[in-house]
């Protein structure tokens, strides 16, 4: 219902629908009188006319969009606009070495330390970040979080732990707890690893069995190299936050470049035992990514998989051309000098 031309189509219908019952309710036809309103008539032939062509070109819309190319490039899209817009955010002022902090001994000043339990069940779609530092600001508290945005919850899960210097009342933590909002559903707003497992998604079924589309595959592992490249360039947000004062108020469990990675490419790795084509692409893709990064953590994360797609590749590779250009990519990888 988002798209504008879908929202065009039904208007258009319904308004053309709802007029001609009004100028049908205007026709009279009596002994004495007979009313024939031949302009609205007309004008009511000429919407159905328009309505026709809106059908052609909802029905030419609807047969693209359902395609695989198409559906990549929309899901391509919008998580390239999340990765840009989604890890500036930062819940507080975040120093710029915030692992010279004394995290225990800033714990230890809290000496009221309550388990919060989260009063529904569902999945964490979005914490209302600056808000929730400001009230942990008010209550000189600090709270440990044990779960990110995407996170599965069940009604009296223990998903956090508050810090406090007194003990805190059931109305404030209850406020606190109200900066957290859950839903039936994973939602996409902060959890980015929704969006790569829905280009996940669409590699997995193009490897089922019953499609074996290798190029569709090859394609989601395209799109998910540029994001990777962009994120291994990118500063993923410290878990530590901070309100104005300095002083740390949330600890938070954050994304990491290994972790995104992981979701990027395990289950499609998974998948691709029976195809030679994507296990040599997704050798090719970490290739890619491996030139982009900027620490040694993200080359480790990289070379784990490169070793993961080897060992599958030698498993599942029967030519031994094609078992033999793999590990030449794989030199690549495993032979280059840290950073």
């Amino acid at each position: 219902m988002h798209v504008r031309l879908n929202q065009v189509v039904l208007g258009s219908y319904i308004s053309t629908y709802l007029y001609c019952l009004l100028v049908l309710n205007a026709i009279e036809d009596g002994q004495n009188y007979t009313f024939i309103p031949s302009v609205s008539i007309l004008f009511a032939i000429l919407a159905a006319m328009i309505n026709i062509v809106l059908l052609i070109i909802f029905i030419h819309q609807i047969a693209i969009s359902i395609q695989a190319d198409r559906i990549i490039s929309e899901i391509s899209v919008f998580i390239s606009h999340q990765v840009k817009t989604l890890f500036p955010e930062k819940m507080g002022k975040e120093p710029e070495d915030s692992h010279s902090h004394n995290i225990d001994g800033i714990k230890s000043a809290y000496p009221i330390v309550t388990a919060l339990h989260c009063n529904e069940g569902g999945y964490l779609q979005y914490i209302d970040s600056q808000s929730l530092v400001d009230a942990l600001a008010d209550y000189d508290a600090l709270l440990e979080l044990s779960y990110r945005p995407g996170g599965y919850l069940i009604e009296g899960m223990k998903i956090g732990t508050l810090h406090a210097k007194e003990q805190v009342e059931q109305e404030k933590i209850n406020a606190i707890l109200g900066r957290f909002v859950t839903g039936k559903s994973k939602s996409a707003q902060q959890d980015l690893e929704f969006s790569v497992h829905q280009m996940v998604e669409t590699a997995a079924r193009a490897l089922s069995p019953g499609i074996n589309d290798p190029y569709t595959a090859i394609a989601c592992i395209d799109n998910l190299t540029t994001t990777m490249c962009y994120l291994a360039e990118a500063k993923f947000p410290s878990k530590y936050r901070f309100d104005d004062e300095g002083n740390l108020r949330v600890i938070t469990d954050t994304l990491d470049f290994e972790g995104v990675l992981d979701a990027a490419f395990n289950q499609i790795r998974q998948f691709s035992a029976d195809s030679t084509a994507v296990i040599i692409r997704l050798m090719e893709a970490l290739t890619t990514i491996m030139d982009f990064t900027k620490n040694e953590s993200q080359n480790n994360a990289i070379i784990k998989h490169a070793k993961m797609v080897l060992a599958l590749g030698e498993r599942s590779v029967k030519e031994d051309h094609d078992l033999a250009a793999l590990r030449e990519r794989a030199k690549k990888i495993l032979n280059k000098p840290p950073l």
